[in-house]
């Protein structure tokens, strides 16, 4: 009685299966299987291919995004059966994207064709989950190889291009029949690993110079963060786990390290501006800016003590221009849409601080005592062609600046910091993570960890980073590289078609 709902159960446990493929886990293996077992199936129900794809897709982000639970529960301020429903919402929502994915591909091409059409209409998927409703690419199937030989496609192609490639090697496992075919998966997958591995022995970009970087981890307590009666031990907190680290060339404070609203926090602002600069030094530090004759609020990045190397005097002062505005704001958490309707429903709807005035999409970049950096506070960092618009011939590095403590002790940090270590791969540039609770990390031009704070520690960190010139091909191509891949493939799966349609 059960048997015709196998196929609904291992589409669900395929794509749960996921979340071990992806950060804390690790496990890239895992990648190609799962996605391959739930396409078997997929064509099993092939009357029914967008409530497999649905079904795939709800074991994906169920327990692969299951942190925004916590977020939601711990500070909504909802009950449990209404923030399950929320969770649940929105992962059925996100399940529509690989449903879409399958859907086009059943209904245009047979099975043995899906091998060369299911890239695209995949990528097509993926990329409208990115952009519709503002756009929420977590967990695509490229992070998951960070730390396998088709990481090195990324400075070429992209994540969205090792997505492609991993659909691609599935389709064909999935359709494995006998010897032949499976020969066949065989060769395409290991030619696939063996030219990653080659590629990434290759040196897109050159080391240019190296500085020493402190960063601070404050660990102040979420449910604290915005207590006035917390503005001031907060501030002595970051001050003094800075202490030691004055005698870097960049001190980082991760977003919103400084409680008090710009205008307001201008004393101590002063005060770091100072001390810095006699150090000789610079620190970026996250704060809120608010403009009382406009109502308009910003969630900034501001640069205190020294501009340049040279500087004669301290650069800050009250809305200087050495500041980056974050462009991409989280729905609810930094603007409500419909706020008029939401905000009175719940706590969760009327969170402080979540009334931001948008930045521009490309800004300058800031300048830190001579180094330039390209800037992303905390959800930024998901969005590459946002991070590779501010990426310039002269930058150095880029900034990420986050507060994961919205998600405790839950994957979503650890997954957070995978898609900065994709960015810095991607773009040839380290990437320097501060957070307010961990995961604060110093992450190289090749991906990787090379100094790390342990989440939920308040501590101070300094290591050497090497900034790096040039770029990679990923940056000049952008996009244009996957959807040339995807594109001959599906007008390969044309030609074949109308091919076998004649005969």
């Amino acid at each position: 009685m059960l048997k015709p709902y196998i196929p609904h159960f291992l589409l669900v446990l395929s794509g749960a299966s996921l979340t071990l493929a992806f950060a804390p886990f690790n496990l890239w293996l895992i990648t190609i299987p799962a996605l391959a077992l739930a396409l078997r199936q997929v064509i099993k129900l092939k009357h029914k291919p967008f409530l497999a794809g649905w079904l795939f897709g709800a074991g994906w982000f169920g327990a692969g995004v299951s942190w925004v639970h916590v977020s939601i529960a711990d500070f909504g301020g909802l009950p449990l059966i209404a923030s399950v429903g929320l969770m649940a919402l929105l992962c059925g929502y996100l399940a529509l994207y690989p449903a879409l994915a399958t859907k086009l591909t059943a209904k245009y091409f047979s099975p043995t064709l899906w091998p060369m059409a299911l890239p695209f209409f995949w990528v097509l998927a993926e990329w409208l989950r990115s952009w519709m409703l503002s756009g929420f690419p977590w967990l695509s199937l490229g992070y998951s190889q960070l730390d396998s030989p088709l990481s090195g496609f990324a400075p070429i192609i992209g994540e969205t291009g090792i997505s492609a490639l991993l659909v691609l090697s599935a389709a064909m496992l999935a359709l494995v029949k006998n010897r032949r075919s499976l020969a066949n998966a065989t060769i395409v997958i290991s030619c696939l690993f063996v030219s990653g591995y080659v590629l990434s022995q290759h040196a897109w970009v050159q080391p240019k110079h190296t500085y020493r970087v402190g960063m601070v981890q404050g660990n102040i307590a979420q449910s604290l963060r915005w207590v006035p009666e917390q503005d001031a031990p907060t501030m002595q907190t970051y001050w003094e786990l800075t202490q030691g680290l004055w005698d870097n060339d960049l001190i980082i404070w991760p977003e919103a390290a400084v409680p008090k609203l710009e205008p307001l926090a201008q004393p101590y602002l002063a005060k770091v501006n100072e001390r810095a600069f006699n150090e000789g030094t610079a620190l970026i530090t996250g704060i809120v800016n608010y403009n009382w004759e406009t109502d308009e609020a910003w969630n900034n990045l501001i640069v205190l003590g020294k501009r340049t190397a040279d500087s004669a005097s301290p650069d800050y002062h009250y809305f200087h221009n050495n500041r980056f505005s974050k462009h991409h704001l989280l729905p609810v958490g930094e603007f409500v849409p419909l706020e008029d309707f939401l905000r009175p429903l719940a706590p969760l709807f009327d969170l402080p601080m979540s009334s931001f005035s948008r930045g521009e999409f490309e800004q300058p970049n800031l300048e830190a005592n001579g180094i330039k950096l390209a800037p992303a506070i905390c959800f930024e960092i998901a969005f590459p062609r946002q991070v590779l618009a501010n990426i310039h011939a002269d930058t150095d590095m880029i900034i990420t600046v986050s507060n994961d403590a919205w998600f405790g002790r839950s994957h979503g940090p650890a997954q957070h910091l995978q898609i900065a270590r994709m960015r810095a791969l991607e773009l040839g540039r380290p990437v320097l993570r501060a957070t307010n609770n961990g995961i604060t990390a110093f992450i190289n031009y090749k991906g990787q960890v090379t100094s790390v704070l342990p989440q939920f520690e308040t501590a101070s960190i300094t290591a050497p980073v090497i900034a790096t010139t040039g770029f990679t091909p990923y940056y000049h191509l952008q996009d244009l590289g996957v959807w040339f891949i995807v594109l001959t493939l599906l007008v390969g799966a044309v030609y074949i078609k109308r091919n076998d349609s004649k005969n």
